[in-house]
């Protein structure tokens, strides 16, 4: 709590406080907007890219122990608000008429469903089954149809809505859709839905995320480039914004109190740090390339999900370097990144080009707390093939042993579930993050080299090469 506490006390400060030099009042800071305190020292140039700073934006600081700090403030207020008052651009509708004209649709591929989302027709949830003789038997449900001729002709929205996206409140431009397929849950009303635009400037329309935020009726998540014209939807990419506090002279660079306590919290973690992080990953693995994107919130659980390609190895040399630890799974996107490897550990870090790379243990893997673990929870779930045999499905292995957490003062803990998923690339991995309780976590594992080795799984869900 010591550098949290310290950030607050700034950050308190900086609401109540006004400027040195102009004594012009600062804006009230928001809850929405993280920051974090840098030291740099004397010898700094502040960042000309991202948030604006001015040299005359700043606050004199002063710990208990009389040791002075010069911080300058981001410039909250982006330089953006004039040109969003000017613009007399297309409206969001007429910037996304494009897409509806083309009647193109957009998929979304789950374990279980596909959701089908056809711009300003409907949106489909459905799943296919093959039955004996070949005849495919389609589950389906309509979650929305347009009910009006023109979607996008709305009344122009005055209080533009925003959803929070990886921590960030996003704006979107939302199109209802309505008169779906009856919900018995809710005496037969039509299912609807809220699709809700984003702008993403490299996205090609995909479908984020699909949630059902009360019964039958969802909120669809669309990222798409159209809106980035469009100031008042234009994509920021600064998740966090930094406030730089300089040491005045016969100050330390860094408050004496927050080292310490910083010291402190390095020593308590240390104990739970049973595997060290490699330091170089397989000479093999090929730098992967991302095609995640940030993944919307469906409920406040999800944290992140993430998909990328990893280097084509032989599949047979992949499976064996995977079962070994030496070949590492990666995922995620946001500040966050995952890293697994199997049978090793879980980690979660953030890389930044000034402070270099975090890292935190969510858990370490110990093949008898697993095997503990495991005789009280289901380690390998089943499905039914078509000839009536049991094929495994998922196993799940729990890494507990993680970095000591704030809120509940024990070791993180995580339970990796390994699940197969069909892919167009045989190399494809999706990797998600869910947090049910404060620092125990989920990791759902995906990919086609995990379907070749899930019916190794023995009674503990412990996978092997197959013979």
């Amino acid at each position: 709590a010591g550098p949290r506490a310290l950030l607050c006390g700034l950050l308190a400060t900086v609401t109540a406080a006004t400027v040195a030099e102009g004594g012009r009042a600062l804006p009230q800071l928001s809850d929405d907007i993280p920051f974090r305190v840098n030291w740099p020292g004397t010898e700094f140039s502040l960042p000309t890219t991202g948030v604006l700073y001015k040299e005359d934006n700043y606050i004199i600081m002063t710990t208990v122990d009389k040791e002075k700090y010069k911080c300058i403030l981001p410039l909250i207020a982006s330089g953006s608000e004039e040109e969003e008052k000017d613009y007399k651009g297309p409206t969001p509708g007429e910037l996304l008429e494009p897409l509806f004209k083309q009647s193109s649709c957009s998929y979304r591929i789950e374990s279980y469903w596909t959701y089908e989302v056809c711009h300003g027709k409907h949106i489909r949830q459905y799943h296919e089954e093959k039955e004996t003789g070949q005849k495919i038997n389609i589950q389906e449900y309509y979650l929305g149809n347009m009910m009006i001729k023109n979607p996008l002709s709305q009344p122009g929205l005055s209080e533009i809505p925003t959803k929070n996206i990886e921590g960030q409140m996003t704006p979107y431009y939302p199109v209802e859709m309505g008169n779906g397929t009856p919900c018995s849950l809710r005496q037969n009303l039509p299912r609807s839905s809220t699709v809700m635009y984003i702008c993403h400037p490299e996205a090609k329309h995909e479908i984020l995320s699909v949630a059902e935020v009360t019964t039958c009726e969802y909120e669809v998540v669309i990222l798409t480039p159209l809106l980035c014209s469009h100031p008042k939807y234009r994509f920021r990419a600064s998740p966090v914004n930094d406030i730089f506090c300089q040491s005045l002279p016969g100050s330390p660079l860094k408050p004496r109190n927050l080292e310490l306590l910083e010291k402190q919290q390095e020593m308590l973690k240390m104990p739970f740090r049973r595997v060290k992080e490699e330091e170089t990953h397989s000479a093999k693995e090929e730098r992967f390339s991302s095609i995640h994107k940030p993944v919307a919130v469906g409920s406040h659980q999800l944290l992140t999900v993430g998909t990328t390609h990893i280097s084509k190895l032989t599949d047979e040399q992949l499976i064996k370097e995977f079962l070994s630890g030496s070949y590492c799974f990666h995922g995620g996107v946001g500040w966050w990144k995952y890293e697994f490897c199997y049978g090793k550990y879980v980690h979660q870090y953030h890389e930044d080009k000034e402070s270099g790379k975090t890292s935190v243990v969510v858990g370490t893997w110990s093949k008898e707390e697993h095997m503990e673990w495991a005789r009280k929870n289901a380690a390998r779930t089943y499905s039914l093939r078509e000839d009536g045999t049991q094929t495994v499905r998922m196993v799940s292995h729990f890494y507990g042993n993680g970095d000591v957490c704030d809120l509940t003062d024990k070791p993180r803990q995580v339970t990796v579930k390994l699940k197969c998923k069909e892919s167009d690339s045989p190399h494809a991995v999706t990797i998600y993050m869910l947090e049910p309780h404060s620092c125990q976590y989920i990791l759902g594992v995906e990919s086609p080299v995990i379907c070749k080795i899930l019916d190794t799984a023995d009674e503990f869900g412990l996978l092997s090469v197959p013979s």
